[in-house]
């Protein structure tokens, strides 16, 4: 029995575990013999010091997001090589990631976050251990936390990231495949053009802890008779419990979703989406081909995303001079701008170079039989790909 350790980071809900759950699950579906195992390393090394942590971030990216900003844009975005961002704690986390492996024994390690990574590749460049490493990002660009040249194979989210990794670290073309940001596979590819009914439905998600301004971003809008309004809560329950008291039948609030089938359910019913440009939330919807509307952006990751986004053309960001309600509808309503949106929709998923789940399934499975990947084709884009022994 073969084991598969996935690797993400922090114990709250962020899209690290989403994707590393995606995958986990369809492993399970699609592959026979392999167990599989999820563990946050800082848990591991100490329980008290991840729930400080976690505690802390949340409170600085909502109190302090200017100087959350400027500290990941410098220490993990900024061109100086990623160990100069861990030398206090180094030792102690390696050693702790030199425990984990000796107790669990994996066959394969997937790194759904950058810290792992980084550890990983600082082990294997030591040659303290020789088990398969993957990347799976789960946002639109890499940082310099990630480990890169030690790293056995990647899943990567856009053909752009693609392209860098072989210009400025030479990784072989045949250690990477641009997968998009893995979503769960109950999050079905729209097949058919919804019914344009005469009230526009419009959700509003703002993350798992609810966050964005959504309160004041609806006080325009309470007296609508345009559009129906989904929020999706997340776990704030003074979110929920602010548009409740409002009484309005077309703002419907809605508590924490954790069935994918409901999620997958309610995206084929929207018209449009108003979010923020986090990795895995933004690739579901690219997925439904949902027209996606940026009205906040947290601090750091957030913001390259929405910045690589809006330069492809994916997204719409709200301006908000006035009601984001009538700004949204202008473009939903605008033929060429929705005609220049689907046509950045295509481009993106044509380089994509698989189509499915049950295709990375495929590829894990290759890559613990300890083969390479190949495209089926050189000189033209591929979406089909078979194994070659390394």
């Amino acid at each position: 029995m073969k084991k598969i350790l996935f690797l993400p980071f922090l114990q709250m809900r962020s899209g690290h575990h989403q994707v590393a759950e995606a995958l986990m699950d369809l492993v399970k579906k699609q592959l026979k013999g392999i167990t599989v195992k999820k563990v946050d390393l800082l848990s591991y090394a100490n329980p008290q010091l991840e729930k400080m942590i976690t505690s802390g971030y949340l409170k600085w990216i909502r109190y302090a997001p200017e100087t959350y900003d400027l500290a990941y844009k410098k220490f993990f975005y900024a061109s100086t090589e990623n160990e100069q961002s861990f030398k206090w704690y180094h030792y102690f986390f390696l050693k702790k990631m030199e425990h984990l492996l000796i107790e669990e024994k994996p066959d394969l390690i997937v790194c759904t976050h950058g810290f792992p990574s980084y550890l990983l590749s600082q082990l294997k460049r030591k040659r303290k251990f020789d088990v398969l490493v993957l990347n799976v990002y789960t946002d639109f660009f890499i940082n310099n936390v990630w480990g890169r040249e030690e790293i056995d194979y990647h899943f990567l989210p856009s053909q752009d990231v693609k392209a860098e990794l072989l210009k400025n670290y030479h990784i072989p073309e045949q250690r990477m495949i641009v997968t998009g940001i893995p979503v769960h596979q109950e999050i079905s590819q729209k097949t058919m053009s919804k019914k344009r009914e005469s009230r526009s439905k419009i959700l509003i998600s703002g993350g798992n802890n609810g966050l964005g301004g959504i309160v004041k971003m609806l006080e325009k809008s309470k007296q609508s008779s345009q559009s129906d309004f989904y929020v999706l809560c997340g776990n704030n329950q003074k979110l929920y419990d602010d548009i409740s008291s409002w009484r309005v039948d077309h703002i419907k609030p809605l508590p924490y979703i954790s069935s994918r089938e409901e999620m997958n359910q309610l995206y084929e019913e929207m018209d449009a989406i108003v979010t923020k440009p986090g990795g895995v939330t933004i690739s579901e919807v690219l997925q439904k081909r949902l027209p996606v509307f940026v009205q906040s952006v947290l601090p750091g990751q957030e913001e390259i995303n929405l910045q690589y986004l809006t330069n492809k053309g994916l997204v719409f960001q709200l301006q908000q001079k006035n009601s984001f309600e009538q700004e949204l509808l202008s473009i939903l309503r605008d033929p060429h701008k929705m005609n220049g949106w689907e046509q950045s929709i295509d481009a993106y998923q044509k380089g994509i170079e698989i189509e499915g789940p049950t295709i990375i399934a495929e590829i894990m499975n290759g890559i613990l039989e300890h083969k390479s990947l190949m495209p089926a084709s050189h000189g033209e884009q591929s979406k089909v790909y078979h194994f070659a022994r390394a």
